[in-house]
């Protein structure tokens, strides 16, 4: 994962996503989902194998898209994951450490931690709804942005690829967020004219895109 990617997020990328409580409140963590406590303190006291912590990670990795339901239990487990590699985006390193799913999970949440952040930008949204004027529905994104483009439409993509990463859609998700990559890639030169500081945002998301593909293609 691309340290240009990580210094422009947020450290809490866990959070109750955009319009969560429209469509997720009610669901509630599979209960195959979940971290093997002895698994979590071998990790905090460092007597783990690799093989046992590249276990501990695919099971941190199948948990996040249910962070928000976590029973006292599961919560507390992944606090001690968290806090003792010293907060969420370095839980994201870590997790980018292991092919597979752990780091498609690292670099789909570190995408959605960049669209919370791009959301609070008014000349990336501005130059968003000026693209969407001459095309409303971007190719990948008929079905998943609504009509008119506000200040929650960035954000609200974010949410939706957390929802298909709950309803166990992982391609879908994955198909998301490379269209949304590849849309604001195509914003970039207007979001600049705008705000000359965006000098850099098609080049996040190109680096977005290509580290989401090579996630996506070690799935098999």
């Amino acid at each position: 994962m691309r340290e240009t990617l990580l210094s422009r997020i947020e450290d809490e990328l866990l959070r109750l996503r955009h319009d969560v409580s429209r469509t997720a409140k009610d669901r509630s963590t599979p209960v195959a989902f979940g971290l093997d406590g002895a698994l979590v303190s071998g990790f905090v006291t460092g007597t783990l194998t690799p093989q046992q912590e590249a276990e501990l990670a695919r099971q941190v990795a199948g948990l996040l898209p249910y962070h928000w339901s976590q029973s006292n239990t599961s919560a507390e487990a992944m606090s001690q994951v968290s806090e003792h590699l010293g907060g969420q985006r370095e839980l994201a390193v870590w997790l980018d450490r292991f092919p597979g799913p752990p780091r498609l999970a690292a670099r789909l949440y570190v995408f959605m931690g960049l669209l919370d952040r791009l959301s609070e930008n008014s000349a990336v949204v501005d130059a968003l709804r000026e693209f969407r004027q001459r095309t409303p529905y971007p190719a990948g994104l008929r079905g998943y942005l609504v009509p008119e483009t506000d200040d929650e439409t960035i954000a609200g993509i974010a949410f939706r690829i957390e929802e298909l990463l709950s309803d166990g859609e992982k391609e879908k998700a994955v198909e998301l967020a490379l269209a949304m990559a590849e849309c604001l890639r195509q914003v970039a030169p207007r979001a600049k004219e705008l705000a000359p500081d965006l000098d850099d945002l098609g080049e996040l998301m190109d680096h977005s895109h290509k580290d989401l593909q090579e996630a996506a293609a070690e799935q098999g």
